[in-house]
């Protein structure tokens, strides 16, 4: 059984002393890919140095502007970005999105960073990874607006109806996090709603670790409790949720070549 953990923050001060350790667990549980998730330009920088370094599982890499750096976000980061986003091992725009719960960044800021995002993800054929909390209308807007020019994910989906719709109808992938294994969730139809050609799978480590590991430090290792709690919702084998969640995964990145740690040359928009 192969498993691939679609978002994880392996740049993260939480693995500083033991990324070699979490790499390994990760190869012993089965997982074969790990895509880094940005949050600013250190991030990404950060990002492809572990794609050069990691074998097993292979790392891939995003470059990204996180709605809570979006206060930083102008015009000579933006070049940076896509220069960044050039570079064949990274293999998605973001973390980009609205955050309005906790609003680290002007609100105006994050909508011009979001929306400069998702243009460079059209000019450049590159999918997008998607943050939403507290902005679901605005992010569903925004979706709709790029439909067929620009393919995302809303990651660590825990939103409502009306995004998820927004998202499918776009032809987006939607990817579900340790969230879903806690007592107090309860959007399992959600969870079913996804069409098995549209789901992934995710960490979101060092966060959000999943029971029964709840309260500790998250990692790639454990995104297998995840997907156990995928088949049982969705009434499915581990297997085959092990297995649409990589292929799918694979796809959604650009037709990944796990061997050589790199996109497709020839990434299109909709896969």
């Amino acid at each position: 059984m192969r498993l691939f953990d679609s978002h994880a923050h392996l740049t993260d001060d939480g693995f500083a002393s033991d990324l070699d350790e979490t790499l390994a667990r990760a190869a012993e549980a089965g997982v074969e890919a790990v895509v880094s998730i940005a949050s600013d330009l250190e991030d990404a920088r950060a990002a492809l140095a572990l794609a050069d370094r990691a074998r097993r599982p292979r790392v891939f890499a995003t470059a990204g502007i996180h709605p809570h750096a979006a206060g930083s976000f102008e015009d000579t980061a933006f070049g940076e970005l896509e220069a960044l986003a050039d570079d064949a091992r990274v293999v998605a725009l973001g973390e980009t999105g609205l955050d309005f719960f906790y609003d680290n960044a002007p609100r105006d800021a994050q909508r011009v960073a979001f929306r400069s995002q998702l243009e460079l993800a059209e000019r450049l054929g590159l999918p997008v990874v998607v943050h939403a909390r507290e902005a679901d209308a605005e992010v569903a807007a925004l979706v709709g607006q790029f439909a067929g020019r620009v393919v995302g994910v809303l990651h660590c989906f825990s939103s409502g109806a009306a995004l998820l719709q927004a998202g499918l109808d776009a032809g987006w992938y939607v990817s579900f996090s340790g969230l879903i294994t806690f007592k107090k969730y309860d959007d399992v139809e959600l969870v079913r709603r996804v069409p098995d050609d549209r789901l992934l799978v995710e960490t979101d480590s060092p966060y959000l670790a999943p029971v029964p590991k709840r309260g500790r430090r998250n990692e790639p290792a454990l995104v297998r409790h995840t997907v156990e709690k995928l088949a049982e919702m969705r009434g499915q084998t581990l297997e085959d949720v092990a297995d649409l969640t990589y292929r799918n995964a694979c796809r959604f990145y650009g037709q990944l070549n796990i061997e050589h740690g790199a996109r497709s040359t020839e990434h299109g928009t909709l896969k």
